[in-house]
Order: structure tokens, then C-alpha cells, then sequence
């Protein structure tokens, strides 16, 4: 990447994240270009960073050779309209972030460019702890695949998908997946308080506990079935609280809002079509 020049197309948080990801692997301030209509954030982009700084998409999309589309999906297919005759022009590499996307509607909007990345980050990439799904067409290259790669691991971690219909769940496990635990850290607060414990106390146990509890299944490389079998020791607190999550059908909750989203990603593709 540090040979190429970077084009994005938005400048909100996730590009952000990114933008400071490459400039810490040593990618130039100069070689990237960013496409953002509110001149705050522009101002921001430039202060921080060093970047290039456009009002419109087409004026920093001619200078990039790689474009990360980083627009809600909404109005992903007017903007890609606007950069269809660029496209054309300069055979980009394409990259977009935007959920529920087809890289078939990429290809078709940016009027059969061929080159398309779709990736399906999640927000602890502000941190730089993220992960990323990605998935390339026939016509990305070895080289442009490994340029999307070192990209948006500039953010975390990646994993590539090879079938393009799997993209919908990867959206629902990880794109959606931070929510889910801070929905289990709210109710674990919330029932930490009702036990007696101050509000304060409560927060640093949940936090740690769950940043801990992500330590292992991180760094021991066993399954979670293995980590959960070896702190639930028989009769114990541990048991009567697993035995209560499943009587209650935990596991089927999860299956079920796991489903939920991933059929969500695909009507938000059918309604950008």
C-alpha cells in the first residue's frame, strides 16, 4: 500500500480508523485522498492526519488507485454513478464497506468494473481490534487482493470469504456482533446492581470480566465449549448459572438474532437494487 495512492469515498469514523491505520504502517499523508461533502470533518481529516481533502466524490476518486466506498448504503448507487466514467477510465481497485451490498451491484452501478473487494468491518476497528470480512470478484488480482487485505488489516484482523452469499452472516456475527455484547455487558450490569453491588463496582467487574473471558478464546487457541467446560466446575455457581441460560433457551436466542440480522443484510440488498 505504500505505493499506492488511496482514494476514500467518505470520511466518517471508519474511514477515519483506517486512514490512521495505513499512516502507522507508513502509508504517506499525501497518498491519500478523501471525498467528504461536510467541511467540518474535512478541516478534521486534514488537522489530524495530513490527508488530501475533497468536496466531491469525482475530484478525489481520479486520484486513487484503490477506492475504499465508505457511504451508507442508501446512496451507495448514486455515488457510484457519479464515478462511473472515472472507473472506466482508471480500472480501480474497488473496496466497499457498505453492508448488504453485492459486489454484482458494485460491478453493474460503476458500469462493469471489474475489480471489487466487498468487506464487512466492525467498529472495535476504531481501536484498531477489529475484524474484517472480505470477499474479491473473478477480476481482482493477486496483487489488488493482497492491497485489500493490508488495507483493512490496518484496522485488525481479516478473514476472506469465498462465497459471496456467506457475506450476509458475516455481517450478522461480527458487523453486528459488537452489540450483542454490549447488550450482555448492560444486562450483566444491571443484575450485578440488583445484587447489591455499587454501580461503579459493577462496570469494572462486567468490563474486565468480558475483556478477560475475549483474552482467552484470543490467546489459548481451545473452543469455547473447552474454556466454558473448564471454570464450570459440577454443582458449583458457574453451573447453576449456564444450567439458567439454557433453560431459558440461550442458545436458540442467539441462533435466532443471528438469523434475524443476516436476513436483514439481504433485504437491505434487495432494496438498494
Amino acid at each position: 500500500m505504500t505505493n499506492s495512492s488511496i482514494t476514500f469515498i467518505g470520511g466518517g469514523n471508519m474511514a477515519r480508523s483506517l486512514i490512521a491505520g495505513l499512516i502507522r504502517q507508513g502509508v504517506a499523508p499525501a497518498q491519500v485522498h478523501v471525498a467528504e461533502p461536510v467541511a467540518e470533518l474535512r478541516s478534521q481529516l486534514t488537522a489530524d492526519f495530513g490527508v488530501n481533502t475533497y468536496a466531491s466524490a469525482s475530484d478525489a476518486a481520479a486520484q486513487g488507485q484503490v477506492w475504499l466506498l465508505a457511504v451508507k448504503p442508501q446512496v451507495l448507487r448514486d455515488v457510484c454513478a457519479s464515478l462511473e466514467d472515472i472507473a472506466a477510465a482508471k480500472a480501480p481497485l474497488v473496496v466497499s464497506i457498505a453492508a448488504g451490498i453485492t459486489s454484482a451491484q458494485l460491478v453493474r452501478w460503476l458500469g462493469g468494473s471489474p475489480a471489487v473487494v466487498r468487506a464487512m468491518p466492525n467498529t472495535p476497528a476504531l481501536l484498531g481490534a477489529g475484524v474484517t470480512g472480505l470477499f474479491a470478484t473473478a477480476g481482482v488480482s493477486d496483487a489488488q487482493r493482497q492491497q485489500a487485505d493490508t488495507l483493512l488489516a490496518s484496522a485488525g484482523r481479516t478473514v476472506w470469504i469465498d462465497d459471496e452469499a456467506r457475506m450476509d452472516a458475516v455481517t450478522a456475527v461480527s458487523g453486528s456482533g459488537p452489540a450483542y455484547v454490549f447488550l450482555l455487558a448492560e444486562a450483566m450490569e444491571a443484575a450485578a446492581r440488583a445484587q447489591g453491588l455499587a454501580p461503579d463496582a459493577a462496570r469494572v467487574l462486567v468490563v474486565q470480566t468480558l475483556l478477560g473471558a475475549s483474552r482467552m478464546l484470543d490467546e489459548s487457541g481451545d473452543a469455547p465449549a473447552e474454556l466454558r467446560r473448564r471454570v464450570t466446575s459440577p454443582n458449583g455457581t458457574t453451573q447453576a448459572a449456564i444450567e439458567s441460560f439454557q433453560a431459558d433457551g440461550f442458545e436458540a436466542i442467539v441462533a435466532r438474532a443471528i438469523e434475524a440480522a443476516t436476513r436483514r443484510g439481504q433485504a437491505l440488498s434487495a432494496a438498494n437494487d
